[in-house]
């Protein structure tokens, strides 16, 4: 049972939006799964928009088949109406795909056999559904009680303090089908809903701030806040390529003559020209002379022998008679 405390917070939240809207309420000739495509495409998005996208969905598409087959982009262009266009092409895709998949048609009728309980969890089990999608179709086309609440919605309730940082990030609001009546389910889930889409369209702009304080004057330190942006981290140092030995070398080669010789620098010039260095006491050793090289003695030529003709010559010659 929701405490005294909680049924009036909720109770303030639905005098200021009494006060500040009209109910606007979707056709009830659609079928469940109408119901289940229209919630896809209204959760964050005025109502009269939502209808619009949906009827030009039927009219520009042969069949629900052929937006299955669709691309996000494709969606997304078509859906350019509502708030968040990209979001709501991303859930509508899911669904659709995820129905086809379970009963390889767009009909879902025979859910109404089911009882409300087991009905809700097959709903459920279709990828794209949101907890939104599935109250919205429980209370539209199931006739249970069960009212949907979008993000702009839960932001609200959990600012002026209806519910807390767990129930916010479950998205569930105790109590609230029990402070509100069944026969005011309808009016009361339309409302909320145009609430949540004025907040959630921005929270931390001035119009979100000012309906929040409107209700909840006393709210100002739980508004939403930005998130900081973390600081980018440095980029990483590029890894050294790995070199042969020759490049390597080559590498090393080019370090060297790249490399200038250490300069001195100009505090060591000064301090050496203003304190010269002291002459030592000691007397250095004479330097040693180098030995003197030995004189070269000359180099006698040597003495011409005769050459053996010669000497045959000699020798041979006749003597005169």
């Amino acid at each position: 049972m929701a405490t005294p405390n909680r049924a009036a917070l909720i109770n303030r939240v639905l005098k200021f939006i009494k006060k500040h809207y009209k109910p606007i309420q979707p056709p009830k000739d659609r079928s469940l799964f109408e119901h289940l495509i229209f919630a896809c495409l209204v959760e964050d998005s005025p109502n009269e928009l939502a209808e619009q996208v949906f009827q030009s969905l039927k009219q520009e598409y042969f069949g629900w088949n052929e937006v299955r087959v669709s691309t996000i982009r494709e969606l997304t262009d078509a859906l350019k109406l509502l708030i968040n266009p990209a979001e709501s092409a991303a859930r509508l895709k899911q669904t659709l795909h995820s129905v086809f998949e379970s009963v390889y048609e767009f009909d879902i009728e025979t859910f109404k056999k089911q009882n409300l309980g087991q009905a809700a969890k097959l709903l459920e089990k279709f990828h794209g559904t949101t907890p939104f999608a599935v109250a919205f179709v429980t209370q539209h086309a199931l006739a249970g009680h069960s009212i949907p609440l979008n993000k702009g919605a839960l932001i609200t309730l959990h600012t002026v303090g209806v519910i807390s940082d767990d129930e916010f990030a479950k998205g569930v609001v105790p109590g609230l089908e029990r402070v509100v009546s069944k026969s005011k389910g309808m009016e009361i889930g339309s409302l909320l809903h145009q609430l949540g889409v004025e907040v959630g369209r921005n929270p931390y702009g001035p119009i979100a701030r000012k309906l929040l304080l409107e209700i909840d004057p006393a709210c100002k330190d739980r508004l939403p806040k930005r998130p900081t942006r973390a600081p980018e981290p440095p980029p990483a140092p590029p890894k050294p390529a790995t070199l042969t030995p020759a490049q390597a070398k080559k590498a090393a080669a080019e370090s060297k003559k790249k490399t200038p010789a250490p300069k001195e620098s100009p505090i060591a010039k000064s301090s050496a020209k203003k304190e010269p260095a002291k002459k030592s006491s000691a007397k250095l050793p004479p330097a040693a002379k180098k030995p003197a090289k030995p004189a070269k003695k000359p180099t006698k030529r040597p003495t011409k022998r005769p050459s053996t003709q010669k000497a045959v010559r000699k020798l041979t010659k006749k003597k005169p008679r």
